[in-house]
């Protein structure tokens, strides 16, 4: 699907790529011809040199273009981290395909709401995960072949790092579906990746979190994953041929841009985990001497609450870029583990799927806390007037709108909400913050999550944020209740912390708000839990407290 974006045409020139305007996958090939005996991947101790990656990824492209996958093509990802994942990712754009990736926790109901929605072709599957496919196959008309793939195959035998236990299955695959090994042992490769319209031709369709409404297929073009890469290589300082940690899911826009697209565009050595655990973290960092790794900011936390912490030698990692998912990356959490790994650590960016993430970048020598840094080479950000569209000037809050030669295309099959959100080529976030006056963008809330309170804006993440002050709380999360009075109140949902639990009430949470928080802003009703609505990622889905 093309887009008019001439008006972006200049920015690109700011962009400086390493080896030109290409796709990631030739990339990957170029890779294999620089440094083919280089470790692209390790997992678990696995090692996989660009040499066999290369060869494994043109030869399942090979095996689907077989089985009449080809240029425009829908084909779904189901698995967990893993190197299968990465083989499968680049074969599928290599035939100019489009990738949509599926979360490894999606339920049967989800699994067929995405795979009908965007009328995939194909799946590629773990077998852990083949029974939610297996389930709704038979709904799915469209569905031609599904592959799955058992992630003891790329395991080593002697392990370097713990293995959950569901990596080592060994079952075989089951007998409707094709065995993906099996598929890249028997084909040839293919002689060439299919030409493709850097800037026009799609090639992943990712399905927004659906913090409002059911999940919607943003159409990013090919061209999109490497001008993003770019910019961040070169707003970063982040190198080429350095060593890095992947955990974030793949699946996720984030994990994708950290551990499929980074290692290939920058040549990396990338040990991948399938999924987050505090003490499998700490000895990866410290057994490859991680120097790059992305986070999430609990995980942080979790690895520094780790008894033996101090024992281990984490000083080789230099660049930690984390996002404020479930509790906010603070000036004190990132001192704590500058001190333990002499990293400065800070913000990763402001972005989301319908613009490829990383929108901005956080400048290492002049980090402003609780802001996402300034915009990447080539993209741009204004802040307008939530009700007229009138650009607001420096430091007044409005919506986040973005714009970039890149941004997504539409949603699939869904030209209204395209037209409320993609407007003269530039993509109306639905998210609200401002601009500070050296160009720092800070984020500040969700429209659709605004709470009106007595005619007051409240934002969410400004209750939850100034809530983790209190001493009490480990995380929470706010709503908008009917009020008679005063149109909606506040309603807080609260995690306390372990120490905390059965020693503080609902209505001393209320009573510290109160004595913390301007009078329209501060929660009328409390809510204890175990734990709170999350997406993959980490999101917390406040829809889902409202129902």
């Amino acid at each position: 699907m093309s887009l008019d974006n001439s008006q972006f045409a200049e920015n690109e020139k700011q962009v400086t790529y390493r080896s030109g305007p290409r796709p990631l996958h030739d990339y990957l090939l170029l890779n294999a011809s620089e440094a083919p005996d280089k470790v692209a991947y390790i997992f678990y101790g696995r090692e996989i040199t660009w040499r066999e990656l290369a060869d494994s990824t043109k030869r399942l492209a090979g095996f689907l273009r077989s089985r009449g996958i080809g240029k425009g093509d829908h084909v779904g990802l189901y698995l967990q981290n893993c190197p299968q994942y990465i083989v499968a990712h680049y074969a599928i754009q290599m035939l100019g395909a489009v990738i949509t990736p599926l979360n490894p926790q999606y339920k049967t109901a989800e699994v067929e709401y995405q795979l009908d929605n965007a009328d995939a072709r194909a799946v590629i599957c773990g077998t852990d995960l083949y029974p939610m496919v297996a389930a709704v196959q038979e709904k799915l008309n469209k569905l031609e072949l599904v592959i799955t793939t058992r992630y003891a195959d790329y395991l080593p035998d002697s392990p370097t790092l713990p293995v959950p236990d569901d990596l080592v299955q060994t079952v075989p695959a089951p007998a409707s579906t094709t065995d993906l090994v099996a598929a890249i042992n028997q084909s040839e490769p293919i002689a060439e990746p299919e030409q493709v319209d850097f800037r026009n031709d799609t090639a992943l369709m990712t399905f927004t979190s659906g913090t409002t409404g059911r999940p919607k297929g943003a159409m990013l073009p090919v061209g999109a994953a490497t001008f993003k890469t770019a910019g961040l290589f070169q707003s970063s300082g982040v190198e080429l041929d350095i060593t890095a940690l992947a955990i974030a899911p793949f699946c996720h826009i984030a994990g994708m841009c950290l551990g499929l697209y980074a290692g290939v565009y920058g040549r990396w050595t990338t040990v991948i985990l399938s999924r987050f655990d505090p003490v499998t973290t700490a000895q990866a960092l410290e057994k490859y001497k991680v120097e790059m790794w992305y986070s999430i900011a609990p995980m942080n936390r979790a690895v520094l609450s780790l008894p033996d912490i101090q024992s281990r030698d984490l000083s080789a990692l230099r660049f930690n870029p984390s996002t404020s998912f479930g509790i906010p990356v603070t000036e004190s959490l990132a001192n704590e583990w500058k001190a333990l790994t002499g990293c400065q650590m800070h913000e990763a960016s402001y972005g989301l799927s319908e613009t490829h993430t990383m929108d901005t970048y956080m400048p290492r020598d002049a980090i402003k806390w609780g802001s996402c840094g300034k915009p990447v080479p080539g993209n741009e950000l204004r802040i307008v007037d939530i009700g007229t569209g009138k650009e607001l000037p420096a430091g007044e809050t409005g919506e986040i709108v973005v714009g970039n030669p890149y941004v997504f295309r539409g949603y699939w099959q869904r030209p209204d909400a395209t037209r409320d959100t993609l407007k003269n080529g530039w993509v109306y976030t639905g998210d609200v913050g401002y601009i500070d006056t050296e160009g720092y963008l800070y984020f500040t809330g969700r429209i659709k999550e605004m709470i009106k309170c007595s005619g007051y804006s409240v934002f969410p993440e400004d209750v939850e944020a100034l809530m983790l002050n209190h001493p009490a709380v480990a995380q929470s999360a706010a709503v908008g209740v009917p009020d008679e009075s005063r149109g909606e109140s506040v309603k807080l949902f609260v995690v306390l912390k372990p120490d905390y639990e059965g020693r503080v009430s609902e209505q001393d949470i209320i009573d510290w708000a109160k004595d913390n928080m301007a009078a329209y802003k501060y929660p009328r009703y409390v809510e204890f839990r175990d734990s709170l609505p999350a997406t993959g990622a980490g999101k917390i889905l406040r829809r889902l407290l409202k129902e």
